[in-house]
């Protein structure tokens, strides 16, 4: 029965409700939603992307405008607006007396720029913004190696000042800047799509590329390092339609690899998605893109359209700032149209994944290696590594460095080989006291440990992990449980609130590390109940910066215990 169809309720008279219940809908802001989707499907997926255009067009979100939205997607007011609300990116408004901001100015406040004096950035912009631009502290953006940095509308700014920012927030561009190296013309020049021009033509060819990953032993690199080969066979295995989804939703505190790979060869990612749903049966892939990177959007959406009409349609889906999408079931939600609320399991995506279909994720990096791997050999890429380890990688380098950036270097090899090969040698002045190995929820390790080969299973007996190989140097300058601090800070404002341990987990344990001195059984508590009682990583991986501290500084904590 529809709530419309309900008979009154019984005992208090009266005639049954003839409209849905929730915000009515005035003509004005029908008319203007319609106008503003134009032909564009009415589809519950893509209510986040009409978020988007709402506030894109408006400055914000007015409670009329969702009201119409959601009646338009034939949705409740209840499931829009927590929709909505979820995400950080998207200013729900009930008053719209309340002026519309000129601009917004999210400054980062993450590691690499904490380190590089975002929080006097924020006083000083605050000082001297005038009150019609909002200034919001926000988490990473991906632009570590240029710290600290700042997103002014749409547009990237790093490094940062007040007065640079100013200047473009009073310019008022609303055009982000694009950025791509190599074009589709300059990519199918160099030999591009000829891989899986010849999948498409040659069926046999394809356990050939699946024989090839699988002994080339290639791991996933967004973080969990699942064999490829091995996710790929799973989703083959499965019957019915299926989906891909390309996982370019990097929020880790440090990591900014995915980014430096679309701008520089957006298509070698694109070819290698192609390759990958054209093996497993994906009849479309969906590239979810994070809503940070407005210029690679604006690339990635020229690009896309360039594609043959007869290949495996992409759909480019943008995210709205919420680092738990990164999370593959967060991210089936997120182009779900719903928030980013990790599913439990099972089903496992690869049998139950976005709209109910069995699906592959694949990470930017991951995918990036797919054509060379091909084209070059199983043996090629095993000899690639160092100190035991397999292949390439692009570790993500930030910090107390004289050269940061990506950086290509042989799997497994050492943070002082990173170091003194690709960095520079630590920046001057400065020297090595600790290192987050894999970003803020890797793990933090001492200047002793620099030898360890920088790899998956090389740095779990030590409590940490390379995830997705987002190197962050400390120095004798920083304070490291200010650098915990700031990590536990960051897993607090970015839990979903989903689930408990996560929810309250993160928030007293943040609470517990603002007290002049830690309370380490307590903290030591709240890790195990996280660890075993979260349901994604984001809580189960948010104690690890603060447990690798005790364990490897305990000169810090003398006598906490006591």
């Amino acid at each position: 029965m529809n709530r419309i169809d309900k008979p009154p309720h019984p005992g208090r008279g009266g005639k049954a409700r003839m409209t849905s219940k929730g915000r009515g809908v005035d003509p004005r802001s029908a008319e203007e939603i319609a106008a503003l989707l134009g032909d564009q499907p009415r589809r519950r997926d893509l209510l986040i992307e009409y978020l988007h255009l709402v506030q894109d067009h408006f400055g914000r979100i007015s409670a009329r405008h969702l009201a119409a939205l959601a009646e338009t997607l034939r949705l409740s007011l209840a499931e829009a607006y927590e929709t909505a609300t979820f995400y950080a990116h998207f200013h729900v408004v009930k008053d719209e007396d309340q002026p519309v901001p000129v601009c917004t100015i999210r400054v980062c406040v993450s590691i690499a720029c904490n380190m590089a004096g975002a929080d006097q950035l924020l006083s000083d912009l605050t000082q001297a913004a005038p009150e019609n631009i909002r200034i919001e502290r926000v988490p990473c953006i991906g632009q570590c190696a240029c710290a600290p940095a700042a997103v002014v509308g749409q547009n990237v700014i790093a490094p940062a000042t007040p007065e640079n920012m100013m200047a473009q927030a009073m310019a008022r561009q609303t055009l982000a800047v694009e950025m791509c190296q190599i074009d589709f013309n300059a990519y199918r020049a160099s030999g591009g799509y000829a891989l899986y021009e010849t999948l498409r033509s040659d069926p046999s060819q394809t356990d050939a590329l699946l024989n090839t990953l699988e002994t080339a032993g290639l791991r996933g690199m967004g973080g969990a390092g699942f064999p490829v080969a091995r996710k790929w066979q799973a989703v083959r295995a499965m019957r019915g339609r299926k989906a891909m989804i390309v996982n370019a939703d990097e929020g880790e505190p440090g990591t900014f690899k995915d980014r430096y790979l679309l701008e520089s060869d957006p298509h070698r990612v694109i070819e290698g998605a192609l390759m990958a749903a054209h093996n497993v049966g994906a009849d479309e892939i969906y590239f979810y893109l994070r809503d940070e990177y407005a210029g690679l959007r604006a690339t990635l959406t020229r690009e896309l359209e360039k594609l043959p009409q007869d290949w495996i349609p992409i759909h480019l889906r943008r995210g709205a700032g919420s680092y738990v999408c990164g999370e593959e079931s967060a991210l089936i939600e997120s182009l779900e149209g719903k928030r980013g609320y990790p599913r439990q399991r099972p089903p496992l995506p690869y049998q139950a994944g976005l709209f109910g279909c069995p699906t592959l994720t694949n990470n930017v990096e991951t995918l990036f290696f797919v054509r060379e791997i091909a084209e070059k050999g199983a043996d090629w890429w095993r000899a690639q590594g160092r100190n035991g380890g397999i292949g390439l990688r692009h570790y993500s380098v930030s910090g107390r460095v004289q050269n940061a950036g990506v950086k290509l270097a042989p799997a497994g090899l050492t943070l002082n080989e990173l170091l003194h090969e690709a960095c520079g040698g630590m920046a001057m002045g400065h020297e090595l006291q600790a290192y987050l190995p894999g970003g803020a929820s890797g793990g933090i390790l001492p200047a002793t440990l620099a030898d360890l080969p920088l790899d998956f299973g090389s740095l779990e007996a030590q409590g940490c992990f390379i995830g997705s190989a987002a190197i962050v140097v400390l120095s004798q300058q920083d304070d490291l449980q200010d650098v915990a601090r700031n990590i536990m800070a960051f897993f607090a404002d970015e839990s979903c609130g989903q689930c408990t341990p996560c929810r309250l987990g993160t928030a007293k344990s943040l609470q517990l590390m603002e007290a002049p001195h830690w309370d380490l059984d307590l903290l030591d508590d709240l890790a195990l109940i996280m660890r075993d009682s979260s349901i994604c990583g984001l809580g189960q991986a948010a104690p690890n910066p603060v447990q690798s501290l005790v364990r490897h500084f305990p000169h810090l904590f003398k006598g906490a215990r006591a």
